[in-house]
């Protein structure tokens, strides 16, 4: 190992601060499944949306430590399935490659098939989905064009839907990737050493041909390379990162990326339950034709996550994935989502300006629950900890119209002002199991004289939540139970805002602010 990395390790382990250099997780958000380009000085990332919409966000960087979302490349999902929330199911693991001076997102939809779309800029606009494949299970592609023209894709399979899985398929594709052109070949097979192998992409560097993926499930798993002469194998197969002795549980699936320079960086995720999959930064080096990332800190030849290292050769990028939002904008900032393809009569940013409405909406299931409301829009959560305000005024028309915030997850907490007879009642709402039908309960209630309403969450470390009001912006009153959030399906907690009702009300939200961000 050489010195400068042994004296930077010893620094790290004695918790000494150490100079130009960056901190894991570089990105303390949930962006799961991440691949990643450069094009020129820039870097661009995609990651999973599941059925949250716009789908697929666009981040670039210039430094691979900061990143800004400037686009979503799918606004709406190409099915009338998802105009009502289908929570786990829709966008999995996209893969960006530019080709042909055009940039291309495959990606995969378990229960669609895989769909491909497009752009001159990574800003878009982006071409509409186009379906390459109808299918059943086929999830996880990666295109790659061969130095003779041919194109080929690489995808992996989701046992809840094809009844297997570990397995890795190659087909060939038409010159401009718009075909499957044969029913596949398997490349590699997982079951003995590598369960669940997954989320495959496929480079090819010095004559060898190299498909990197994960394997061993989300939490445990570990990040497996294979390589072969021939893009039809046989590949041989080696672990290249694992946990090992650090708290970095599954550092796997992601993409490699080269600077201009040359230096060579991978980038992946970690799960942290309610916070999400959150990406890190690994340093990574070629040694004797593998990839050799982060640190080897066993010598047991397999490298092991870095919690800090020095910082890529390359010059500052200030930039940061906004929270908080005054809705001052003629469109909605890039880091809200909706659960579901909307109509967009259900919001504006016009009506009221400096407001977002939201118009009241019935919760389509009979428990009341907003697991199924497509109209809570919603943000993931920043970094630990942070506190949230919302200041609110409900105009409602007719008695039991509310609106609120909450912290969603398959266990939800919000805080509801609903509009009585007279007056109006705020309430303290959970819900348990939600996926499974759960419905909420009133943990906790106040009467009040007024519609408009400050509303505060507090979330610690460890994701637990403690809710305040305020009638007038300053003194603030804890209301309710503690909350500890949970993850959704496949996602993490978010942060959202809702209104629901039957009779056409709606509430006009003035900010959502947060402190305690680093």
């Amino acid at each position: 190992m050489k010195l400068s990395v042994i004296l930077l390790l010893g620094l790290l382990a004695a918790g000494a601060p150490v100079q130009n250099t960056y901190t894991n997780p570089v990105l303390f958000a949930d962006y799961s499944d991440p691949d990643v380009i450069r094009v020129g000085d820039d870097f661009y990332l995609v990651a999973s949306s599941f059925c949250n919409v716009p789908g697929v966000p666009v981040l670039h960087s210039r430094d691979l430590v900061h990143w800004e979302i400037i686009a979503h490349a799918v606004p709406r999902l190409p099915s009338p399935r998802y105009d009502r929330p289908q929570h786990g199911n829709g966008i999995w693991a996209p893969s960006i490659r530019f080709h042909a001076g055009e940039y291309w997102i495959y990606y995969g939809d378990p229960d669609l098939g895989l769909f491909l779309v497009k752009a001159r800029h990574p800003a878009g606009p982006w071409d509409p989905p186009l379906l390459v494949r109808p299918a059943r299970g086929w999830i996880d592609p990666c295109p790659f064009w061969d130095d003779d023209g041919q194109a080929w894709l690489v995808h992996a399979w989701a046992k809840s839907r094809a009844g297997f899985n570990s397995i890795l398929t190659l087909h060939r594709m038409n010159a401009d990737g718009t075909r499957i052109l044969d029913e596949g070949v398997t490349v590699f097979d997982g079951h003995a050493q590598h369960p669940t192998i997954e989320g495959p992409k496929i480079y090819k560097r010095e004559g060898w041909y190299y498909i990197f993926a994960p394997a061993g499930g989300v939490k445990p798993g570990w990040q497996t390379v294979l390589r072969a002469r021939s893009i039809l194998g046989p590949y041989e197969d080696r672990i290249v990162l694992e946990q090992g002795s650090t708290a970095i549980n599954g550092p796997h699936q992601g993409g490699w990326v080269e600077t201009a320079a040359g230096e060579s960086w991978f980038i992946h995720f970690q799960d942290r339950g309610p916070w999400g999959r959150l990406l890190h930064l690994e340093p990574m080096q070629w040694r004797e034709g593998w990839p050799a990332m982060g640190a080897d800190l066993d010598g047991n030849g397999i490298g092991e996550p870095v919690s800090c290292w020095t910082t890529p050769a390359l010059p500052l990028f200030r930039a940061e994935i906004p929270a908080a939002d005054d809705f001052d904008t003629p469109s909605l900032g890039l880091q809200w989502q909706w659960p579901a393809n909307i109509d967009s009569s259900c919001f504006s940013l016009r009506d009221a300006p400096g407001f977002l409405r939201l118009h009241a909406r019935p919760a389509p299931d009979s428990g009341a629950s907003l697991w199924l409301l497509p109209e809570v829009i919603g943000q993931k959560f920043p970094a630990p900890p942070f506190a949230a305000e919302v200041k609110l005024q409900l105009h409602a028309h007719f008695s039991g119209e509310q609106a609120g915030m909450v912290i969603f997850g398959t266990d939800y907490a919000c805080l509801s002002l609903r509009k009585e007879d007279p007056g109006y009642r705020l309430e303290e709402r959970l819900c348990r199991a939600a996926e499974q039908g759960g419905g909420e309960e009133i943990a906790a209630e106040v009467t009040l004289e007024q519609p408009e309403i400050f509303l505060r969450v507090a979330v610690t470390s460890d994701a637990v939540c403690a809710f305040m009001y305020s009638v007038d912006g300053r003194a603030y009153t804890s209301i309710g139970r503690e909350f500890t959030a949970c993850p959704g399906k496949w996602v993490g907690a978010k942060i959202g805002l809702f209104a629901r009702g039957s009779s056409g009300g709606y509430a006009d939200f003035d900010f959502i602010h947060f402190a305690g961000r680093p």
